[in-house]
């Protein structure tokens, strides 16, 4: 039995609609039509503004009430509610007025000040005890649909619109380009000094903020690549900003319910509207899911992958037109760095590869008790949305003074050598606004942009660092050469790199162990093998940035820390714990018994070749000895044709023009000359087939 009604209207004329329809289905019934308006406090209550409030309450209930006599008669009712959130406002009121049927629109809600506009209805028909109508408040049109949309005669999307718009955004690139006078700015310059290149990454920065915020995340992530870029570029881009507006609450919404499929209210509780961070891919929100847990929602811009994969494609298409200009490649290897942004853009398009790099990363960290990242809900997780654990804590500057702070220090130090020359996955980016310190440890955050590193390149930098270590500047070159893959190379001036290699070394030589940084001196190595044209990993030039910001991050929390100390301890660990993992009682006394035989199988060789023991002496034998012997007798039957023969010649023609020599004897001369050149080729014929 239907006996109540209410409605949900915020006097706005979609929702108008939700109250006809509902004056329909109460006149249908006999029911009592109940009218609810929500008003959103503008005002604090306590204070004259807040009597204020109370005052725009009852003109609103006494003009409601004249409303629901109008569209209901005797059976019409008005409550007017005051609350931060309608839809807790509606739930409440239906529970408390006992109503049978709660009717809401769809659209409309427009005096919402809180999260998420026009997601009213979907919470109240979550959270009602009643039966919830959801009424499509749209304006309809004649044939009853909310307008429509324009169509093509073909029925196929016009080839023409993509085009023009790809034309478009070329165009506006032009138009910038040709302004920020980037002609100059990759081409020869008549004053190549400091200042010139200082003014051309300016105006390249410049010019990369003007494009939009994809070419400033373009800009963002080339300055990441010193062996790609001249140290003024990487310097200046640096300083790119995002400078993008946050998301609509509606873009939110429709981006979140789109991956998880299902109405935002069915995974979380709450949402703080205004972003943690606006980035150009995507932006970041405080959250809390329907159990209480705490997240941080990565929501992905709407239009992130079509606008990138759209600008990707036009920089294709630069760096084929630049790659064999030399005026060009003087400054940049265009092709180079289209690959490079290419790849780490689209890594970051696919937040799934981010869960999975903190699921490693939590490996990697496991023997670090003082060392965390957060957790990944990854039911929740997706392409486009990302959720994680919040990490309530502080920056790590701000951590408490303390044995675990300075512990904390000592591990992230030591668990970046294990990141880099052990697992070969280290975290790219690890400046202190990407370390967090909460319940005494340190927590990595993050982890779009992280590096890899192969086995060689490992073993090869380790060396580095020892040679550096040792001051061994002639092993420190060969090694340098070999990362690059050129140790073969003859036009390399190799003295002039040892020295300007050597030259780096001088430059520590008197610097305590404390104030050395290990991240500037591998990009100082980095930068002299480019002006020497020698092409280092672009892992390299990463692991250099990425010690860079580390040791500043530890110098932060305990500036007394030897970096090298920790990474000779760290070494020795290693080694110890490679012995421990391979020691097998059973496996060695195996491998020292057979080495005691063969040594002493060796020492008994040695005693009979010289002498000193009776017994058979050394004997060297040789496979193939048969036809060895035939080799050499057909080689001596060869010789042995080829002088008769010639000697037979040069007789005849010396007794041919002698007076004294009967004429028979050089015919006989010439004929046996002839007939062993005839057997010798003839025997040669014979080899050959």
């Amino acid at each position: 039995m239907v006996s109540r009604i209410m409605v949900a209207t915020d006097r706005s004329p979609s929702a108008g609609r939700a109250v006809g329809w509902a004056a329909r289905m109460a006149e249908n019934y006999g029911a009592e039509l109940w009218l609810l308006q929500v008003l959103v406090p503008e005002n604090t209550s306590g204070t004259e503004a807040g009597q204020a409030e109370s005052t725009r309450a009852g003109f609103a209930q006494s003009d409601l009430e004249q409303e629901a006599r109008r569209v209901a008669g005797a059976r019409g009712r008005a409550h007017v509610a005051v609350d931060t959130d309608p839809a807790r406002a509606i739930v409440n009121a239906a529970h408390d007025q006992h109503i049978d049927v709660l009717v809401v629109g769809n659209v409309g809600m427009t005096g919402r000040k809180e999260f998420l506009l026009g997601n009213v209805p979907n919470r109240v028909s979550h959270n009602a005890r009643c039966t919830v109508v959801i009424v499509n408040t749209a304006e309809l049109s004649g044939d009853g649909f909310a307008g429509t949309a324009p169509t093509l005669s073909s029925g196929e999307p016009r080839e023409v619109d993509v085009e023009g718009r790809l034309l478009g955004r070329a165009a506006t690139i032009g138009k910038v380009v040709a302004k920020e006078g980037l002609r100059e700015l990759f081409g020869r310059s008549k004053d190549a000094g400091e200042v010139s290149m200082r003014t051309r990454a300016v105006r390249f920065r410049q010019s990369l903020e003007e494009l939009g915020p994809t070419f400033a995340k373009l800009g963002q992530i080339l300055s990441t690549r010193p062996d790609l870029l001249p140290p003024a570029f990487v310097e200046e881009l640096a300083r790119l900003q995002d400078n993008v507006p946050p998301l609509t609450q509606e873009e939110v919404v429709r981006v979140m319910e789109e991956e998880l499929g299902v109405p935002w209210e069915d995974v979380f509780e709450s949402l703080v509207p205004e972003p943690m961070a606006a980035g150009t891919i995507a932006e970041v929100h405080r959250a809390t899911l329907t159990g209480g847990e705490r997240v941080v929602i990565k929501v992905q811009r709407p239009t992130a992958r079509d606008d990138i994969m759209r600008d990707l494609g036009l920089l294709e298409m630069f760096a084929g037109k630049t790659a064999d200009r030399p005026a060009f490649r003087q400054i940049v290897d265009t092709g180079a760095i289209f690959e490079h942004l290419s790849a780490s853009l689209k890594r970051e398009l696919d937040f799934r590869q981010e869960a999975s790099n903190i699921a490693r990363m939590r490996g990697v960290l496991e023997p670090y008790p003082r060392l965390e990242v957060p957790g990944v809900f990854t039911e929740y997780t997706s392409a486009r949305l990302l959720v994680m654990q919040e990490i309530q804590g502080v920056p790590i500057r701000e951590a408490p003074e303390g044995e675990a702070r300075k512990e904390a220090a000592r591990q992230l130090l030591e668990s970046y050598y294990a990141q880099i020359l052990t697992d070969g996955f280290f975290h790219a980016d690890p400046h202190p606004g990407n370390l967090m310190w909460w319940n005494d440890s340190i927590y990595f955050l993050d982890f779009g942009m992280v590096g890899e590193l192969g086995p060689d390149v490992r073993e090869l930098l380790m060396l580095m660092l020892m040679a550096f270590w040792q001051e061994d500047v002639s092993f420190l070159t060969d090694v340098t050469l070999m990362l690059a893959g050129q140790d073969q190379r003859v036009d390399i001036d190799v003295h002039a790199f040892q020295e300007d290699l050597g030259a780096v070394m001088a430059k520590y030589r008197n610097v305590s162990l404390k104030e050395i940084q290990l991240g500037p001196i591998l990009q100082e190595i980095t930068e002299i093998s480019i002006e020497h044209d020698v092409a280092l990993p672009a892992s390299l030039a990463l692991t250099g940035k990425a010690l860079a910001q580390m040791q500043l991050a530890t110098a932060q929390l305990d500036p007394t820390l030897d970096p090298f100390a920790v990474a000779g301890q760290y070494l020795t660990k290693g080694l110890v714990r490679k012995i421990k993992d391979r020691i097998d009682p059973k496996q060695l006394f195996y491998e020292a018994q057979k080495f005691r035989v063969r040594f002493t199988r060796l020492i008994e060789a040695i005693e009979r070749l010289s002498g000193s023991r009776p017994g058979p002496k050394l004997t060297v034998n040789f496979r193939g000895t048969e036809r060895l012997e035939d080799d050499i007798r057909r080689a001596g039957r060869r010789l042995s044709l080829a002088l008769t023969a010639g000697g037979a010649l040069v007789a005849t023609a010396i007794t041919a023009s002698s007076t004294h020599v009967g004429a028979w004897v050089p015919s006989t001369l010439g004929g046996l000359g002839g007939a062993l050149t005839v057997g010798l080729v003839v025997d040669l014929a014979r080899r050959r087939r």
